[in-house]
């Protein structure tokens, strides 16, 4: 019997322009293990552009969509995030990637003058309302400055001093972190870990994920 309901918001597929997939991965390997009933989600909408993972360069005249690259990763078991609401969840979780960046919100571009998807502020929005957990993994942590950040929430993206100026632009208190460690926000149950934000490889990134995923179970 499977045990707590947890989101995972994918943004595409590949950390150039969707979600970093060992981060996704990683989240999702850590969830299942722990027994968690795993809901992947994201928007219907489409990516800001296709990225060459190859070249490292834009692949000009390509266009794919956020939820249908989001499968691949989902394993086809994934629904539009505009169709979830927090009583259908019990903690939620955003890996990390310039996905988090370009399709779920503009910080890629607009840094602190950003806009966020409708539906994923919706989501961090009632799901803080409901008091449930939210774990925000590498650049996600972007994604939390903006919706709530009124609420001067704690979160970390590591060390790097321009992204986290951007974040505290955002109303977010930003607190250096290790790979392997991470972040949290006993007053607004959030938690947050670098990952690649910091790296350098699987290994350390997976320490720092783990401890997220056992932290936002242990409060959901």
């Amino acid at each position: 019997m499977k045990g707590k309901k947890v989101g995972v918001v994918l943004s595409g597929c590949g950390f150039l322009d969707g979600a970093e997939i060992h981060e996704a991965t990683l989240t999702l390997l850590a969830l299942d293990r722990a027994g968690a009933d795993i809901r992947c989600m994201s928007p219907n909408i489409p990516q800001m552009h296709v990225v060459d993972h190859g070249a490292g360069a834009p692949a000009e005249g390509e266009s794919r969509n956020v939820l249908t690259e989001s499968a691949r990763i989902a394993r086809g078991e994934i629904v539009d995030i505009a169709d979830v609401v927090p009583g259908d969840i019990d903690a939620l979780i955003f890996p990390g990637g310039f996905g988090a960046a370009k399709n779920l919100s503009t910080f890629a571009v607009d840094g602190p003058a950003c806009s966020i998807d409708a539906n994923v502020s919706r989501l961090i929005r009632a799901m803080h309302d409901a008091g449930k957990p939210q774990g925000f993994i590498c650049i996600a942590p972007a994604l939390a400055a903006k919706a709530l950040g009124e609420l001067s929430p704690l979160l970390t993206i590591g060390n790097d001093a321009d992204t986290a100026a951007g974040l505290a632009a955002l109303g977010a208190t930003h607190v250096n972190c290790p790979v392997d460690d991470i972040v949290v926000d006993d007053t607004l149950n959030v938690v947050s870990t670098p990952a690649y934000m910091l790296g350098p490889s699987i290994a350390p990134v997976a320490l720092g994920i783990d401890k997220l995923v056992a932290e936002v179970l242990s409060r959901a």
